[in-house]
């Protein structure tokens, strides 16, 4: 650690701010689109959902959906797919990449939840599903097990502040040690509740057989979903890590630093037998739906492209990559999967949806709901930056160094 010019918060000076008030061309970017995001913002809430969205009758879901939700959730899988690996499966070698996974994980839930105020006509009844519960939803279930969810990850997530602010307030020591206690029901509880609600997102189509293209339509549908969002997990702990590793270098400690190359090749190498399985999975599915006369279609053409360019070929340079022991090629891999898991979920809810409509009634996000999703991405990005700047994430507290939590 001492090589690194990690900031230790202590008593005297619990914030470390000068990162991000910096004048550097990344920070007056961030300001910018945080700013534009803010007026945008006051515009939709003060002028309904109307003033900044295309959305209509014909498309109730949008970019907010497909992006903030769908992606959004499937992507923060990291979360659950590191602790299992950690802590169930006692792959201890993983430690040093659960914190940064559970603190992506419970900032892309909690986002989620910010960026659904902005869909819902009236934002102030998100909580009403708690009162007016519609048992045979499965909507309902989505929002419960979510809700549930980003529970967890701020359980799991909060040893790493109450570290940070132990040394001004000791008694949060009492309540870490209860949470480090409690880490494998956590885990366990956080993998079913990902388990439940990762299917049910694809669940909310099966009632729209006639509206989803068939090559994507499917009763398995839940089941694509949990298993694209195991791929997901696995390629955006690299995918996160290669950032990090560029960005907040000189705040990761040696064991970090040693381990990071293996975490890499080994969350490649279940990437890899993930991506086969959905790729076999949903060619099958293909074949027994009797959907290949769509093959020769655009859109046969497009879902060709999907599964081959962004299901395939990361699995094969996943594979590739973690046989010769290229941590550069499974990064790329990271990039081609994690870009495959966006596709596929606008292809789900956009692009492939309501395939039956004249262009004219087509669907664009309009500039307002593009900068509203560009305004939570860097909001989720500036907040993890200000816990790696301040909370030991991707260091072991020298207080707390070699406890395993």
């Amino acid at each position: 650690m001492s090589q690194h010019t990690i900031v230790i918060p202590t008593k005297d000076k619990l914030f470390n701010l000068e990162p991000l008030l910096t004048r550097t061309p990344g920070n007056i970017l961030t300001w910018i689109i945080l700013a534009v995001g803010l007026v945008v913002t006051v515009i939709r809430f003060t002028m309904g959902i109307g003033s900044v969205a295309n959305l209509d009758d014909n498309w109730p879901w949008g970019l907010w959906i497909g992006f903030d939700l769908l992606c959004g959730v499937c992507l923060a899988a990291g979360g659950y797919f590191t602790t299992v690996a950690c802590y169930v499966m006692g792959m201890k070698h993983f430690h040093s990449a659960v914190r940064p996974a559970v603190t992506t994980a419970f900032l892309g839930y909690a986002f989620v939840v910010v960026a659904l105020l902005y869909d819902l006509g009236h934002p102030w009844r998100l909580p009403y599903m708690f009162f007016f519960p519609g048992t045979t939803s499965v909507l309902f279930e989505v929002g419960l097990c979510v809700a549930t969810y980003v529970t967890v990850l701020f359980i799991e997530f909060s040893v790493a502040p109450m570290e940070w602010l132990s040394c001004k307030f000791p008694w949060l020591l009492k309540y870490r040690k209860l949470v480090i206690r409690a880490t494998i029901l956590l885990t366990i509880f956080g993998v079913t509740l990902s388990t439940l609600h990762q299917s049910s997102l694809g669940s909310l189509y099966l009632i729209a057989p006639e509206k989803l293209h068939p090559l994507w339509y499917s009763p398995f549908m839940p089941m694509f979903f949990f298993v694209s969002s195991m791929a997901a997990g696995a390629s955006m702990v690299i995918f996160e890590g290669m950032f990090a590793h560029k960005g907040v270098h000189d705040y990761m400690d040696e064991t970090h630093l040693r381990e990071a190359d293996c975490v890499v090749l080994s969350f490649a190498k279940a990437g890899s037998f993930i991506l086969f399985a959905y790729f076999m999975l949903k060619f099958i599915d293909m074949l027994v739906q009797a959907n290949i006369p769509y093959l020769f279609s655009g859109y046969g053409a497009w879902w060709l492209l999907e599964m081959f360019g962004f299901v395939l070929l990361p699995a094969l340079l996943y594979a590739k990559g973690s046989r010769d022991g290229n941590v550069k090629l499974c990064r790329i891999a990271s990039v081609n999967a994690v870009a495959g898991i966006v596709l596929n979920r606008f292809n789900v809810s956009m692009i492939a949806f309501n395939y039956q409509l004249p262009p004219s009634d087509g669907y664009f996000p309009s500039i307002g709901e593009i900068c509203i999703s560009v305004f939570v991405v860097t909001l989720i990005v500036t907040a993890y930056r200000f816990i790696v700047y301040n909370m030991p994430v991707l260091y072991e507290h020298p207080d707390f160094k070699g406890e395993e939590h």
